[in-house]
């Protein structure tokens, strides 16, 4: 019996060279990042590519400084690479340097491919990020949030020590995806998600496409398929099915916005002092108050005027004093 190979498509192996090229040269710009998503969205097998494209560099990156060291530049000229070797050659060399690398570089990767150093991002209040990694994969953080980034050869590892961020992860069942909290891990081999971690060691996670396994602190791993939240606070754990609006809702602070569902609004207040890092207090006879709608997370001075509207409620705002937001007083 004949196995057929599909190979990868030329157009496709040259434009991820080039992306790759440019994601290890320096952050990319906004209109590069979209261009780059819907790229990426346009067939399954480009994130591999581009994931086979940033190791090459990065382990050509590091070779150089070795060889040059030791000398060995002035190897002879490699013998003439196969079709795919010669398109990330064209794509990515630095002139002759790196052709010359080239020439040992098989020889002594093992010594010299080292992991590279944990990458730290932290995004300050009302401020979100995204980043698309060397793997291809692409995570988007809210506000206030701290992670740290590592990846191996053997595995991807990323810490979130507080806030939220989505994940959709370039499947690579070689090297497992791991995100870890200190409320408990997440562990994916490739699918979208988003997880939220809180100082008080709650975790809240959210599966928008394909399945993760949650391993609470304390508690046994759970499986959660799309459409599925976790909630774990403590020893309270709690698994629930999310209507797909719900489940959109719960995803829409990576557009800037924020759904309210008949939600308490000390807890909605808490979601927005959490975002722009501000207190707010709220009076014990308004807390209970519920709140629906959609509103942008950007926008807190449009957020507390609506309240105003929508419920018998008075905000005060002054100079370096928390925001206070109490029952209106009555005629």
């Amino acid at each position: 019996m004949t196995t057929s190979h599909h190979l990868p498509d030329p157009a496709d192996e040259e434009a991820a060279a080039l992306w790759a090229a440019k994601l290890e040269a320096a952050p990319l710009s906004t209109p590069d990042l979209r261009a780059l998503e819907s790229w990426l969205a346009g067939a399954p097998a480009r994130r591999e590519l581009v994931a086979d494209y940033c190791e090459f560099a990065a382990d050509v990156g590091r070779l150089i400084p070795v060889l040059a060291t030791e000398g060995r530049l002035a190897a002879e000229p490699p013998p003439a690479p196969r079709p795919r070797q010669h398109r990330r050659l064209a794509i990515l060399a630095l002139g002759g340097l790196v052709a010359a690398a080239f020439a040992v570089f098989l020889a002594v990767r093992p010594a010299a491919s080292h992991p590279a150093a944990p990458r730290q991002i932290a995004t300050a209040a009302a401020q979100r990020h995204s980043l698309t990694l060397a793997d291809g994969s692409h995570i988007d953080l809210s506000a206030r949030t701290q992670v740290t980034i590592a990846l191996t050869a053997q595995a991807r590892r990323v810490q979130l020590a507080a806030g939220t961020a989505y994940f959709e992860v370039a499947r690579n069942r070689q090297r497992p995806f791991s995100v870890e909290t200190p409320a408990g891990t997440v562990l994916v081999t490739g699918t979208k998600f988003a997880v939220r971690s809180e100082p008080d060691a709650a975790l809240e996670v959210v599966v928008a496409e394909g399945q993760v396994q949650v391993s609470p602190t304390g508690a046994e791993p759970v499986a959660l398929a799309a459409g599925q939240r976790l909630v774990a606070a403590g020893p309270a754990l709690r698994v629930e099915a999310l209507a797909p609006a719900v489940l959109a809702d719960a995803l829409a602070w990576r557009e800037g916005m924020v759904v309210f569902a008949d939600t308490p609004l000390s807890e909605a207040l808490a979601r927005f002092a959490q975002f722009h890092d501000t207190p707010i207090t709220v009076a014990p006879a308004a807390a209970d108050l519920h709140l629906g709608g959609r509103y942008s997370l950007d926008d807190l001075a449009g957020f507390l005027a609506a309240l105003e509207e929508i419920l018998p409620v008075q905000v005060t705002r002054l100079p370096g004093r928390p925001t206070q937001v109490e029952l209106r007083a009555r005629d």
